[in-house]
């Protein structure tokens, strides 16, 4: 398949730059994947499409605040680095691996303070500005006398494409909570604000690892969970730190070709027993998000935990073959792309997805490329709002 077929006319002004006045304020397109029918609702409606007993599971990961502000302590030179997501071999915070803007070196140190000796004019006088002078003492002592400044960051490693590892003196998570700002989708054009802090994560969010959002939840509020749990449908949680790669366009020629980048996963028990019962007494699972799809299709084909496999739940006589496998943790590199046949969920709610995407490609392999590229031609006509901070679509 030509990835070049995966595509759609998006106009910029459909792309959502900043999210809904009110979160949850959303639209939400339903797409019934056998039939190809098209209904406009809300997002606060999602709780009509939904049945008592389905098995309804959320991405609970937090975005770290990754994108940080830095400057080179041999010049003063600025350069920005994003913190990327936790893996399971990450067992500090202290040596990490981190995407970088400009030009840097091995051995480069930067500081989130900018060194005194840059803002020094000719003349060799301190600039004046009462907004700088806050440990200005301290910082000139640890840029003239080679002292460990707070947030002092060294490159320890090239890897290439923009990639480095770096070590820090400070919990470099630590360091984002305090000096950071959430990592923004590029194509945004801007900066990132206080409100997006709020706003570019879910309400439900818990683990810190993700260096970019599971988009899907992001209208999700407390007052529709709760109308959703009231019905009787139950909701679960599973953790996949989300990469930057999940949103990157594919740049091969065949859509066969990309190479899928890994994403760190973990599935609490009660969430494998509830989908096994959902699965045992046909019930749906709903899956909120391409991450949770991810996650759950991945740990179906992996299968590698005694938890869930015949005889570790308790199910009704007869039906022990159609309980699920999973593991509970690991590393998701599962590419789904049209022709993949789905083992778990039984419902999508997805976002409006960049052409040529690998999270398009899921949606696609979920729908039918022609359901959902009709799908997107009416979302473009109706003016829904794109991409993270845009309107959803449900496929059932």
């Amino acid at each position: 398949m030509k990835v070049s077929e995966f595509s759609y006319h998006l106009p910029q002004e459909l792309i959502a730059a900043h999210p809904p006045k009110t979160r949850g304020d959303a639209r939400l397109l339903v797409l019934n994947r056998q039939t190809g029918a098209i209904l406009d609702s809300k997002y606060a409606n999602l709780v009509d499409f939904l049945q008592p007993g389905d098995v309804l599971v959320l991405n609970d990961t937090k975005v770290m605040k990754s994108r940080l502000k830095l400057f080179k302590v041999s010049n003063g030179a600025e350069r920005e680095i994003i913190v990327l997501e936790k893996h399971s071999h990450d067992n500090n915070w202290y040596q990490h691996h981190v995407m970088y803007r400009g030009s840097l070196r091995v051995g480069d140190r930067l500081s989130v303070h900018q060194p005194i000796s840059a803002r020094l004019p000719k003349n060799g006088e301190v600039v004046s500005d009462e907004s700088r002078n806050d440990g200005h003492e301290e910082r000139r002592r640890n840029c003239a006398g080679g002292q460990t400044a707070a947030g002092d960051i060294k490159v320890t490693e090239l890897l290439g494409n923009g990639i480095a590892v770096v070590s820090s003196n400070i919990d470099l998570l630590k360091l984002t909570q305090q000096h950071g700002m959430p990592p923004l989708p590029p194509y945004m054009r801007r900066d990132a604000t206080p409100e997006d802090i709020k706003r570019y994560q879910t309400v439900f969010a818990h683990d810190p690892g993700s260096a970019a959002a599971p988009t899907a939840s992001l209208n999700m509020t407390k007052e529709l969970l709760c109308k959703i749990q009231r019905k009787g449908v139950i909701v679960k949680y599973l953790t996949l730190h989300v990469g930057l790669g999940t949103f990157l366009p594919i740049r091969t020629q065949n859509v066969e070709d990309h190479d899928i980048h890994t994403e760190y996963f973990t599935i609490p028990a009660d969430t494998i027993e509830a989908i096994n019962t959902a699965k045992s007494t046909d019930h749906r699972v709903v899956a909120i998000g391409t991450t949770v799809t991810r996650t759950l299709e991945y740990a179906y084909k992996d299968g590698s935990s005694q938890l869930g496999r015949h005889g570790d739940s308790a199910l009704p006589t007869g039906v022990e073959g159609r309980n699920v496998s999973f593991p509970q943790e690991g590393e998701a590199d599962i590419y789904i792309y049209p022709g993949y046949k789905f083992k778990v969920i039984d419902v999508l709610l997805t976002n409006f997805h960049a052409p040529k995407s690998t999270v398009l490609m899921l949606a696609a392999a979920y729908a039918g490329w022609d359901n959902l590229h009709a799908a997107y031609k009416h979302a473009v006509a109706e003016k829904y709002n794109f991409l993270s901070y845009g309107d959803s679509m449900l496929i059932i």
